[in-house]
């Protein structure tokens, strides 16, 4: 792959109207702009990151931690540009490069845009309910690539189709971003029939042919059976992900009282060399404030972690160029910060993941996202019952519930789903269950 091929500023369903001339803010920065001032943006504020939404402490939700990534991708790749700046000193490809912090910075920020409400045991309960559930009876009516969308249904995948695909009333190419972009969010860049036994994939098969313009547009290559490499860029939004969710559930934890203050310290310092530590412990001795501490120790962690995964990058670049899978920058830093980073996983898995208030949300959710997708089903296969009838009239009409295929229709009840947030999703629930009425 080459750098001049891979950052394009050609918009998806808008190719005939691109214009190569400089304007005050770049494509990539409209990318950006545009992505803020979006609904499906909007919505992340009532989506769970892992916490239950905020009552009297404050955690992060999945527009907080959106926005985190994309200040922390945005980070990341101005570092490695300035250690790749040297070697294309002069060239076209330099200048090029200038544009990778606001191509990372949106990919960031669109990233988790179509996960479905209540965190990721929300994608395992539209998975499972095809995989084990009533959405069994419908494998023979569809073919085994469009089973596999759905039996591996993953947010990723269902990000790029809410960026691409175009829905009633909508104009051609979705959002209309740029090749660039959209190819830089793609962590799986394979159809679902590669999903694997942790069922991810990168696009459904609606989306397949989008994607095929879009890498055959910036030079990505096939390996072959619907498997292709990955946009260089996806490692550094890859990572800026993986370094938030994984510090800040340590911080929001701290915050919530499941870690103590002294568990926090051991795991956050092991980020920083022993005669740092010393430092540190001493400038901490001038806050009061546990939390003030814990944010002090996190903002050194982070970007400790930006560093080092930018030097990664750049000591990297020839075999991502070359399309190898090189495995998560996180995994790839030097001991140290690879062990700490570790730690703070192992203790996420066994003391925060299985928290009681978080089982609490992964099994409501479970209830009310199978609930819906029961009749929400029932309503678009059966659309002659008059309860389906009425039930239609909730789904907006952007989702085309009368599609001519199986696939499509069943595409349009996911399509609202995943849009949902958590409160609204509970309060259909509740309605459907007769538990609330407008008032009168």
């Amino acid at each position: 792959m080459d750098w001049t091929r891979l950052i394009s500023d050609k918009r998806l369903g808008l190719e005939e109207f691109h214009d190569p001339r400089t304007q005050i803010r770049s494509d990539f920065q409209r990318d950006y702009d545009r992505l803020v001032f979006s609904s499906p943006f909007r919505r992340l504020q009532n989506k769970t990151q892992v916490f239950p939404l905020p009552g009297s402490i404050f955690v992060h939700n999945r527009l907080t931690h959106s926005l985190e990534v994309s200040s922390v991708g945005r980070s990341m790749a101005r570092e490695a540009w300035l250690r790749l700046a040297p070697k294309y000193d002069g060239t076209p490809t330099g200048r090029i490069l200038l544009q990778i912090p606001d191509i990372v910075a949106t990919a960031c920020l669109c990233h988790d845009l179509g996960n479905p409400p209540f965190g990721h045991s929300g994608e395992r309960t539209i998975s499972t309910w095809f995989s084990e559930g009533n959405g069994l009876g419908l494998r023979d009516r569809l073919s085994p690539r469009q089973w596999a969308d759905f039996s591996s249904f993953e947010g990723n995948a269902n990000s790029f189709r809410l960026l691409t695909h175009q829905f009633r009333g909508r104009r051609k190419g979705g959002f209309a971003m740029t090749y660039s972009t959209l190819a830089s969010i793609v962590k799986y860049p394979w159809t679902s029939l590669h999903a694997g036994e942790k069922g991810k994939f990168g696009f459904f098969s609606s989306e397949e042919e989008h994607y095929r313009k879009v890498s055959a547009e910036l030079g990505i290559p096939s390996l072959g059976d619907g498997v292709f490499a990955r946009h260089p860029l996806v490692y550094l939004m890859e990572a800026a992900d993986d370094i938030c969710y994984q510090v800040m559930d340590i911080e929001d934890s701290h915050r919530l009282g499941i870690l103590s203050t002294e568990e926090v310290r051991a795991l956050l310092l092991g980020f920083f060399p022993v005669e740092q530590q010393a430092r540190m412990q001493r400038a901490m001795g001038y806050l009061d404030d546990p939390n003030e501490q814990v944010g002090y120790m996190r903002s050194g962690a982070i970007g400790a972690m930006v560093g080092d995964c930018a030097r990664v990058f750049a000591e990297k670049e020839e075999s991502l160029l070359a399309g190898e899978h090189c495995g998560p920058l996180v995994r790839l830093m030097e001991p140290r910060l690879a062990e700490a980073y570790e730690a703070c996983s192992a203790t996420a898995w066994t003391r925060i993941y299985c928290a009681p208030d978080v089982v609490d949300v992964d099994i409501a959710g479970n209830r009310i996202l199978t609930y819906l997708m029961g009749h929400l089903m029932e309503a678009v296969l059966n659309p002659e019952k008059n309860s389906s009838k009425l039930l239609l009239l909730k789904i907006p009409r952007q989702y085309d519930t009368s599609a001519p295929t199986m696939y499509e229709r069943v595409q349009s009840v996911l399509d609202h789903i995943s849009g949902m947030t958590d409160v609204y999703a509970l309060d259909l629930f509740r309605k459907l269950n007769g538990h609330s009425l407008p008032a009168v």
